[in-house]
């Protein structure tokens, strides 16, 4: 009897060991589709956006280009600055379109890219990549507005490039919306059984970058987010200048931050 059960509990310990190591293998070979819901399109695709925009393809090298779309506000005359808007993992500019007349509307310009394989942009998608083509966004927007007219927007997936370029370049002020910890730190709470720090290539540290911005820093997080969890983005609170804002939304959600008005009131704050 004692041999059977003994045989019972080595046959599903094996089992169990098997599980573990597929969907492990699984995590790695599939990360790049669970952190990048990317949608394509194709060059020659028109936007049909509702705000007036200027789309630019830019060179990166022989092989890539960013596609950059520039929401426009009516009067040019009164633009105050422009935002540079660093969306989230799904799907390309045309799913985030919806949030820039919260700031066209304060007479700001928003410039929204699409990373590697998003939209029309192409090129390898590597952290580094990422990274250089947040840069070059920079760089265009520099050479139109002074650094002090610059805001600089990340929202999800978003916010940790947003910081990585605050923290390196000046700009009046740093948004994050839905922020995470780290990539690994985030990968961690949803595969707790997993070394996620050797398994998931992209680290994208934000608490590290967030520690370097000299820029004033306001973060928005629902408590009831399902994405990013609460516990992670307030992680980021020691990471904050005593000056810099850590905003906590009762009951807001992963896309819904927009819907409270304590949301859009400290956005229209900020951008006066």
């Amino acid at each position: 009897m004692q041999q059977t059960l003994k045989k019972k509990i080595f046959r599903w310990l094996k089992i169990l060991l098997l599980l573990y190591a597929v969907f492990g293998i699984a995590i790695y070979y599939l990360q790049d589709r669970i952190l990048f819901q990317r949608s394509a399109l194709s060059p020659t695709e028109q936007y049909q956006f509702k705000q007036p925009y200027k789309e630019i393809m830019l060179p990166y090298d022989s092989q890539s280009a960013i596609n950059i779309i520039q929401f426009k506000i009516a009067d040019t005359l009164k633009c105050k600055g422009v935002v540079l808007y660093f969306h989230g993992n799904k799907k390309n500019i045309g799913w985030y379109a919806k949030y820039a007349p919260y700031f066209t509307k304060h007479q700001y310009e928003v410039w929204m890219i699409d990373y590697p394989g998003y939209g029309k942009s192409t090129g390898p998608l590597t952290e580094a990549r990422l990274y250089e083509y947040a840069e070059q966004l920079y760089k265009l927007a520099n050479a139109f507005y002074k650094k002090d007219s610059i805001i600089i927007y990340g929202k999800s997936m978003g916010t940790g490039i947003a910081s990585w370029l605050a923290s390196r370049k000046s700009c009046k002020q740093l948004i994050l919306e839905t922020p995470y910890y780290s990539m690994t730190s985030l990968a961690g709470y949803y595969f707790p059984v997993y070394p996620v720090s050797k398994i998931i290539r992209y680290k994208i540290p934000s608490y590290s970058y967030v520690k370097d911005v000299i820029a004033p820093i306001t973060i928005l997080q629902g408590t009831a987010d399902w994405v990013v969890p609460y516990s992670n983005a307030s992680r980021l609170k020691e990471c904050l200048k005593p000056t810099d804002e850590f905003i906590s939304v009762a009951g807001g959600s992963h896309n819904n931050l927009y819907d409270y008005e304590m949301v859009t009131k400290k956005v229209a704050q900020l951008l006066q």
